[in-house]
């Protein structure tokens, strides 16, 4: 099979990759896919972005950075994501990666209306998530982790909306046949989102945000893993 390409937008934050590894880790870990099954491209490090059609499919990170500042490397993947997406490979774009997706094909993002998200939220899906590719695995309301500032405000034309949290409108939307965005952290545990929060307390702290009602409400589900798992499962298929 070919490579899966994890495009990697920024890393976590150093005290968790020092105890629990990156990004790339959790990911290949949740979807079931081995090292050697997975292309890693550090494009806000300057990599390079293969031909899409040499890739089963592509997973776009989150990142501590906005896409608002549109960084070149940011709006040169921002560039290649519909050449991907115009060769049907399954795509799903995670927090930036989310956001990059729909800025990507004509969305708008934004600073989160709402204000900052951390920690675990129930993020509810609509009737359309039921027939989803993807989305049809998970119940119609989940738990799952995030952390974010900016959001998805405008929605692409053409994409369907397909979840909505209490703190942001746009959790989840699918554009086209193979390609979703998820606002939240499919990959992260309670103890990764955690760490956020210690790593966020001061910001928290200065914009009225108790952290440590976070931490005490922080908790495991088994949410994100059916996702990433599903998502594989989704890539393996097609690559058949």
């Amino acid at each position: 099979m070919k490579p899966l390409l994890i495009l990697k937008t920024g890393t976590t934050l150093p005290a968790i990759a020092e105890a629990r590894g990156d990004f790339e880790d959790w990911i290949g870990e949740g979807m079931a896919f081995s090292s050697d099954e997975i292309e890693v491209a550090s494009v806000y490090e300057g990599d390079s972005l293969p031909d899409p059609d040499t890739l089963s499919g592509v997973v776009v990170t989150g990142s501590s950075a906005l896409v608002t500042e549109k960084e070149d490397w940011s709006e040169r993947s921002a560039a290649w994501l519909p050449r991907a997406i115009d060769r049907e490979i399954p795509l799903l774009g995670i927090c930036y990666g989310h956001q990059l997706l729909a800025h990507a094909v004509g969305g708008r993002v934004e600073c989160n209306p709402l204000g900052r998200e951390i920690g675990t939220v129930e993020v509810r899906f609509g009737d359309s998530a039921k027939d989803d590719e993807l989305l049809r695995v998970l119940p119609d309301q989940i738990s799952v982790q995030v952390s974010h500032v900016e959001s998805v405000v405008k929605l692409p034309p053409g994409a369907t909306h397909h979840g909505a949290s209490a703190g942001d409108l746009n959790q989840a939307f699918a554009f086209g046949t193979c390609a979703w965005g998820v606002q939240f952290h499919p990959e992260f545990d309670a103890d990764i989102v955690r760490g956020y929060i210690r790593g966020r307390r001061a910001l928290l702290v200065d914009e009225g945000i108790d952290p440590e009602a976070l931490l005490s409400a922080a908790n495991d589900t088994d949410h994100g893993t059916a996702l990433l798992r599903r998502f594989g499962e989704i890539v393996r298929t097609r690559a058949e």
